[in-house]
């Protein structure tokens, strides 16, 4: 038990001796200003930038998001009309409201993102 501990006691020391004479320190890289890029030291127009950025990036993910939804609806109802369970009919009227609901939906989220 001592042995190990002695062991460990000089790995360490010497590694304490290794790093003794470099900068231990990695240089971290600097952040990713905001896309409104607010003057320096201007410390809440940077942070409503990032909640800017944040919100943009939430409306986008709310789109993808909607569109898989669709996507899902699409193909569950295709195979539902290739069992004989739904009409055709449904599926192109699914598609097409699908469509119009992901462009108004891309339209609400472009308004509002200029709005933020």
């Amino acid at each position: 038990m001592k042995k190990k501990c002695l062991e460990r006691v000089i790995t360490a020391v010497g590694l304490l001796v290794i790093s003794a004479g470099q900068s231990v320190w990695a240089a971290l890289p600097t952040p990713v200003a905001p896309s409104t890029a607010p003057p320096a030291g201007d410390w809440i127009a940077l942070i409503k930038g990032y909640i800017k950025d944040g919100g943009l990036v939430l409306g986008l993910a709310i789109a993808v998001i909607g569109f898989l939804w669709v996507a899902y609806l699409g193909f569950a109802k295709f195979n539902e009309a290739r069992q004989g369970k739904a009409e055709w009919a449904e599926v192109g009227v699914l598609g097409i409201v699908g469509a119009v609901v992901l462009i108004f939906a891309s339209f609400l989220l472009t308004e509002a993102a200029g709005v933020i």
